[in-house]
């Protein structure tokens, strides 16, 4: 087996300017968002996204992008989950995209609130039955005897909307991201990566380069 520390890749493929760089980063992100999904990357609105509790005591993990506007990039999960309590002991989150097909990363800091029900609602019954189901019958983060429980109560909710809509339930539901902070980061050769952040100041978009 080759040494870890010897894995590594040479970016090649473009470069980012501050002239490149949109005024708006949303619009920045959307530009970028259409050209990932144009290069048919799977899974393009996976996300990292990164949660502390109180004392500030990190966790991550990846879920998907659901919408973007202005009031955010919007995500679902289950209200009783480890990263809801996280949430809601502390408001400031990250999340990060990476579509390595084009050498690029962003990477957004901001705070979180949850969506309206409304807003939750309309999603929940976009899914599929299946995925319905399943919000209804995972106890999400909590500790479960075996696969076999998880099984069952899928069966159970199964017959129990076998003959009514499969509604929201109360602890499921969407969250958003305000965004505080953008940096788009473009690879380039021999680590010398482009870096353009975008920070909130008094409702305006500071715009500047970081070095890689």
């Amino acid at each position: 087996m080759n040494s870890i520390a010897d894995i590594r890749k040479d970016y090649k493929l473009r470069f980012f300017s501050e002239t490149d760089a949109a005024q708006d980063p949303y619009l920045q992100f959307t530009n970028w968002f259409n050209e990932a999904v144009a290069s048919k990357i799977d899974e393009v609105n996976a996300m990292t996204l990164a949660t502390a509790d109180e004392q500030g005591k990190p966790s991550a993990r990846i879920v998907l992008l659901k919408g973007i506007s202005e009031k955010g990039f919007e995500f679902y999960t289950n209200y009783e989950s480890h990263k809801s309590k996280e949430m809601s002991a502390n408001n400031k989150v990250a999340l990060v995209f990476f579509w390595k097909e084009l050498e690029r990363q962003i990477r957004i800091e901001g705070t979180v609130t949850k969506a309206t029900a409304a807003i939750s609602d309309e999603y929940f019954m976009s899914r599929p039955i299946e995925s319905r189901i399943g919000a209804w019958s995972s106890p999400q983060s909590s500790i479960i005897t075996s696969r076999e429980l998880l099984e069952a109560n899928v069966e159970a909710n199964k017959k129990k909307f076998e003959n009514t809509e499969v509604t929201r339930p109360v602890f499921w539901g969407g969250y958003i991201v305000k965004p505080q902070l953008f940096e788009f980061w473009q690879g380039r050769s021999s680590r010398l990566h482009d870096r353009i952040e975008y920070v909130e100041n008094n409702n305006e978009w500071i715009k500047r380069r970081l070095a890689p």
